[in-house]
């Protein structure tokens, strides 16, 4: 009989699944190929619906792109009004995050999933504040194109080469329920030349570029396969929670069985090339039995099954002894369609029979699911004749026990037979073989059952001493008792060995268990390292090392077992720069001692788990254990990472924030004082009392060090204004020539003794930026050259205006930068190992913080002359009104 309940763990999964879903609000995305389909269109319509329907709902961001249909069906809904927002002097609006949730209503209208929400909201991504809107219970229609997912993104970008920089995680889907929006490309492209999707000039260029028809062809397959496939795990998930349920043909599905044998492997290229032209998804299913596997056979099903990976097929390794039934267990908890065996290669009649068996009970068993029997070729490596020889599948010792029992209950048997007659030993004997049964494996109990029924009717039934039956009743009795041993003593063992088995799946199932309880109580990297490789050396009876990247290159972990050569350093390097397994017993640098395992996250790849394992060959089951530990081993680090940066950047924040309260308390408390002393200074160096009652030479000290003092205080207070996002760009038309003067005037006496070289285009137009600001921007600049570079060494100053932007830089001709701080030189207060002293390290990061305020940006580089060049780079308009350029 076989079970059809549903599979516990499924029905575990969709318990949690759907608890988690009430407590969560649903999210149904519109799907389109492309903008102009009527996404937003049918969302609203849908709103409309839900409206009249009862439902409590608000608008919270929609964008109609001035469409009077549009428009329309946006008249009658409740709306939050959108939050203003300001950004480099432009004026933005998103939607209210913090009214719609204090509104919380049943359903929020929230176009435009992979919009990237403007700097000073609370989350870069418009998806982001979508699943802050589900966490709290509230529904959520969005709309979304194809080419915004994230795992099509590169897919569009070959078909249509336009890059997608918006994008947002498949994973937000997973749970999500899709309504496509459709459109043939002909109708498309009809209503973008009606001035329905773009504005005339976009569109004609729209036309010419994204909107072709081939590409508009390829991105609705690609929308539609994606709606396909959603639907499909969907109808899967459900599907394995109903009893007796048998194949829902709602698409393609095949399954192939895997034995040990030489036609497996042209039988698992045949199922694939029919995926192929289905277009759908394939199993490869190996049924395991009690009955061992030699080595030979063990090493060809490892390689069929490792085919079948390579080509795709997601491969299952289940337990059962009747084959006909594991395979159709799996294939009623997969949906599968189409079960594909291979046509028996029959060579006498035992092989006839039990092919014949197999066949005809998966014909008989399969009901809505076909069954496919295919003539499979031969294969690379030449079918072996199989012999039917018979081989004990036990050791000597266990025949030698056996007939040791029989002897000794043989001579007990003999002693009593004058008080118990000739047929009491027969139960006797039927005794001890279901007692040896219990402890011993097939073919001793084969041989116990045969050799006890002999030794029963040669020494016992009249006449003794002879294996003839005299009367038909002893017949009879006899040929039950041979019956019932061997019955009874096969039961028995195939008891034992499901017992075994179960055993087996019970330690692999504790390993896991263990692994993950001990890695979850593990709070650092070298915690989860400890554990890893005491509970892998101890379940797979190997040595291990955890390689894990360091500053220059990849090390074994100190608490590593194994120590790894330098070749199987250089395996796992290829297994960490590939993402796939490497070494012994896989396709990847076989020669290898060890077997490499990357530790692969969604993120990147966290290091290798390197293992020398004692067998020849490894089984299924072992490696999926090990890949399994792999994969928890990774999670793991991932996560110990993440707590860290988490932690760090808690620490960092903290600090920042502390830094910045210090900074602006101590910038204005200096503030005061400063001025006193300068204004008194100045007072006492213009006294005419100086000259004969004070050195002069001590004032003009007190000044210089006011002056320098008076410019840390500013970049203190720079900086804060840049940290809090107060600096605002006063943007006006201005003369690069006269800024450039206006700020070599300001610095006379620090630039005393240099030969500075101004080089402005000639009629350079007016660029559009903030005076104050960018006079300070090239003070700064000219006064870092002056504190790194020796006495005497020539500045250039030079203005350019080239494709719409303003370039100014300043260079010198002294040592250059050093290459490895060219990254951190606009760092806050980062200062060179050589630098002189004073200085607080904040004049480049303010002159970035100014230039990025303007929409630009800075860089520095050496020259090939020797010396450094830092050169700013700010957008500019096309030309300046005419009565200004005038």
């Amino acid at each position: 009989m076989s079970d059809t309940r549903p599979n516990p763990d499924a029905l575990l999964a969709a318990i949690q699944s759907e608890s988690a879903r009430k407590q969560r609000g649903r999210l149904k995305v519109f799907l389109g190929m492309c903008p102009g389909v009527g996404k937003t269109y049918a969302m609203l319509e849908a709103a409309q619906r839900e409206l009249k329907g009862g439902r409590d709902l608000v608008v919270g961001y929609v964008e109609t792109h001035g469409r009077t249909e549009t428009d329309a069906l946006v008249e009658g809904l409740p709306v939050i009004a959108r939050k203003n927002l300001e950004h480099r002097n432009l004026a933005l609006t998103e939607m209210d995050l913090d009214a719609v949730l204090a509104r919380h209503p049943q359903l929020a209208l929230v176009d435009e999933l992979a919009h990237t929400n403007a700097p000073g909201s609370r989350h870069p991504k418009r998806w982001q504040d979508v699943n802050e809107l589900l966490d709290a219970g509230i529904d959520v229609f969005t709309t979304l194109n194809v080419q915004h997912l994230e795992s099509r993104a590169d897919t569009v970008r070959q078909i249509t080469g336009a890059e997608i920089r918006e994008t947002v995680p498949d994973s937000i889907l997973d749970a999500a329920a899709l309504e496509l929006v459709d459109l043939p490309p002909t109708d498309l492209i009809g209503r973008l030349q009606q001035g329905k999707v773009y504005v005339p000039e976009r569109a004609t260029s729209a036309a010419q570029n994204f909107f072709r028809e081939a590409n508009l062809t390829a991105l609705r397959e690609l929308s539609l396969r994606l709606v396909a496939d959603h639907v499909s795990v969907d109808t899967q998930e459900f599907h394995r929670t109903q009893p007796g349920a048998g194949a829902w043909k709602t698409g393609h599905r095949l399954l192939v069985a895997v034995s040990p044998s030489p036609l497996s492997e042209p039988l698992i290229r045949w199922a694939r090339r029919m995926a192929d032209s289905l277009q759908c998804p394939w199993l490869a299913v190996h049924v395991e039995n009690s009955r061992p596997l030699d080595d030979a056979a063990q090493s060809r099903l490892e390689k069929n099954l490792a085919l079948a990976r390579t080509l795709g097929a997601e491969v299952i390794d289940t337990t059962d002894e009747n084959l006909a039934a594991g395979l159709l267990r799996i294939a009623r908890q997969h949906n599968v369609s189409q079960i594909i065996v291979g046509k028996p290669a029959v060579n006498n009649l035992f092989a006839w029979f039990r092919a014949g068996k197999l066949l005809h009970q998966l014909a008989r068993d399969s009901g809505d699911i076909d069954l496919q029997i295919v003539r499979a070729e031969k294969g690379d490596s030449p079918a072996q004749k199989r012999r039917q020889t018979w081989r004990p599948q036990t050791n000597w010792k266990q025949y030698a026990l056996v007939a040791a029992v029989l002897a000794v209950v043989g001579w007990l048997n003999y002693l009593l037979m004058p008080f118990t007659g000739p047929r009491v030993p027969g139960f006797v004997f039927l005794l001890v073989v279901v007692v040896l049964a219990l402890f011993l494996g097939r073919g001793p109990m084969l041989f116990a059952g045969t050799a006890s029924a002999l030794v029963w009717d040669y020494y016992f039934l009249p006449p003794r001493f002879t294996f003839i039956i005299s009367t038909a009743e002893d017949g009879i009795l006899f040929a039950l008792y041979f019956i019932v041993a061997i019955v009874l003593g096969q039961l028995v063992a195939r008891i034992r060995a499901q017992e075994l088995a179960e055993r087996r799946r019970e330690e692999r199932a504790m390993a896991l268990y263990h692994l993950t309880r001990e890695l979850a109580q593990a709070g650092t990297r070298d915690e989860v390292v400890w554990q890893l490789v005491a509970e892998v050396d101890r379940v797979f009876h190997a040595s291990t090392a955890v390689v894990l990247p360091g500053k220059k290159s990849l090390a074994a972990h100190p608490d590593s077992s194994l120590v790894l050569t330098e070749k199987e350093l250089h395996v796992a390097e290829w297994s960490f720069l590939n993402r796939q397994p490497a070494g012994k017993f896989t396709d990847n640098l076989p020669g290898s001692e060890a077997m490499h395992l990357p530790l692969v996250t969604e993120r990147s790849v966290v290091g290798v788990l390197s293992v020398t394992l004692p067998e020849k060959t490894l089984t299924l089951a072992r490696r999926d254990l090990l890949e399994t530990y792999a994969r928890q081993a990774a999670l793991v680090l991932d996560r110990v990472a993440l707590r860290a940066a988490g932690e760090q950047s808690k620490l960092v924040a903290e600090s920042e924030r502390l830094s910045n309260a210090l900074l602006n308390s101590i910038s204005h408390e200096l503030r005061t004082p400063l001025a006193a002393i300068t204004s008194a200074t100045g007072a006492l160096a213009e006294s005419q009392n100086a000259a004969s009652g004070f050195d002069r030479n001590m004032v003009a000290e007190i000044q210089e060090a006011t002056g320098r003092l008076n410019r840390l205080v500013g970049n203190l207070l720079d900086v804060t204004r840049l940290d809090s996002g107060h600096v605002r760009p006063k943007l006006d038309w201005t003369d690069v020539g006269d800024l450039i003067g206006t700020t070599l005037r300001s610095l006379q006496r620090e630039l005393a003794g240099r030969d500075v070289k101004v080089q402005v285009a000639e009629k350079m137009p007016l660029a559009r930026l903030d005076f104050t600001l960018m006079q300070q921007a090239l003070s700064n600049l000219l006064l870092n050259v002056v504190i790194h570079t020796p006495a005497g060494v020539p500045i250039l100053v030079s203005a350019r205006h080239e494709n719409g932007r303003l370039f100014l830089s300043v260079a010198d001709s002294g040592h250059g930068l050093p290459p490895e701080l060219l990254p951190r030189i606009f760092d806050k207060f980062f200062r060179a190992p050589s630098a002189p002293a004073g200085g607080s390290g904040l004049g480049l990061a303010i002159v970035k913080g100014f230039v990025e305020a303007h929409g630009g940006q800075i860089s520095a580089a050496n020259r090939p002359g020797g010396g450094a060049i830092f050169t700013i780079d700010i957008p500019q308009p096309d030309k300046p009104p005419a009565e200004i350029s005038s």
